[in-house]
């Protein structure tokens, strides 16, 4: 009787031998992402707003003038037009107002600063607090101005740098995305890949309508702040408005933080602006969960508030700003993946042709 011990030992070792192989392949593959995290940061946040700017280019390629309609470089050199338009606007006519305001503050936070300090300890729960580490460094950065300005300098030419080189990739991921993607598409199985592909293309529609949706929410407080607090009189209308703004593409974070700042800066003049400044946002916060969010965001979207929430902290916690700026869309991605893979639900998603999400010229 023959044994077939020796002719399975060979299979074993062999088998062993590749799992140790593609376990130090694995620990030197994460080692080194690790190491250039931050050029994947870049190459990350570049790819996801390519997506989520193809509705806009594709929209654009579907105006037609004649027989003729725009390819898609066309497409993407007017979407950089109008942004590029809509920029030389706002640099135009807001920020002037909001250098005036940023001046003012300089120039005024050496006697502010202290006021608002006194201000606030004449409030109960603060007056026995001890406030004078926090007196003197206010006094210390306002002596310092200088190399405080210098070292922000620094930081915001790397960050400009960082800015440039994901509009760069972005502008390479909307054009030759297709190829990345089918690359991509590769490494799964025939039998699979057709599911897949379906399953991104629902995910780039709804992260598109997300962009679009948080620009427009962005708008709207934008505006409607700096129209309240000029009118209530804060100083820094402009620059706080501006920032409200901005801030608001961080969803819920974002707004708390400019509020924030807002009543800090209207407690330096009275009371009577800290409590307009949070009856106004406690007015648009209804307005915006109950109307503005639901039919601008929700429908899209769909994702859930303590998703949202979620989102933004691990974004936050992983890649700072940048990381709570890409969390909402990168949990729109993640939602519908699950949706496709682990939900278990009674009626399919009936199946279409598979189509890219980077549609050839």
């Amino acid at each position: 009787m023959t044994s077939t011990a020796p002719d399975k030992a060979p299979a074993v070792r062999h088998s062993a031998r590749a799992d140790i192989t593609f376990t130090f392949a694995l620990a030197i593959g994460l080692y080194l992402a690790w190491l250039v995290r931050n050029v994947l940061l870049i190459v990350y946040v570049s790819a996801l707003f390519a997506v989520v700017l193809l509705p806009v280019v594709n929209g654009i390629r579907r105006v037609r003038l004649g027989q003729w309609h725009p390819n898609r470089v066309i497409a993407i050199l007017v979407l950089f037009l109008i942004v590029g338009g809509a920029a030389a606007l706002f640099f135009t006519f807001a920020v002037p107002p909001v250098v005036s305001d940023l001046r003012q503050f300089a120039g005024e936070l050496p006697t502010r600063g202290p006021q608002l300090l006194l201000r606030a300890q004449q409030l109960p729960f603060i007056r026995h607090v001890d406030l004078s580490a926090l007196n003197a460094k206010i006094q210390d950065v306002a002596s310092n101005s200088a190399s405080y300005l210098l070292v922000s300098l620094t930081n915001w030419a790397s960050k400009i740098f960082d800015l440039l080189t994901g509009v760069i990739l972005t502008v390479y991921f909307m054009l030759e995305g297709e190829h990345a993607y089918e690359w991509f598409l590769s490494f799964v199985p025939l039998d699979q890949r057709d599911r897949l592909n379906r399953t991104l293309q629902r995910a780039e529609v709804r992260m598109g309508k997300w962009l679009l949706g948080q620009g427009l929410l962005m708008l709207i407080l934008g505006v409607t702040s700096t129209v309240v607090f000029v009118l209530l009189k804060i100083r820094y209308a402009y620059a706080l408005g501006v920032l409200m703004g901005i801030f608001n593409i961080i969803p819920i974070v974002g707004a708390l933080i400019t509020v924030s700042l807002a009543l800090v800066v209207a407690a330096i003049d009275s009371w009577g602006r800290v409590l307009g400044v949070l009856i106004f946002y406690m007015i648009y916060a209804q307005l915006e969960n109950s109307l503005l969010t639901p039919r601008i965001m929700k429908s899209s979207v769909d994702l859930a508030g303590l998703a949202v929430l979620i989102a933004l902290l691990l974004g936050a916690a992983l890649a700072g700003v940048t990381g709570a700026l890409v969390s909402v869309p990168t949990a729109v991605l993640v939602a519908v993946l699950l949706e496709e893979y682990f939900v278990k639900t009674k009626d399919p998603v009936p199946e279409t042709a598979p189509q890219s999400p980077f549609p050839k010229a």
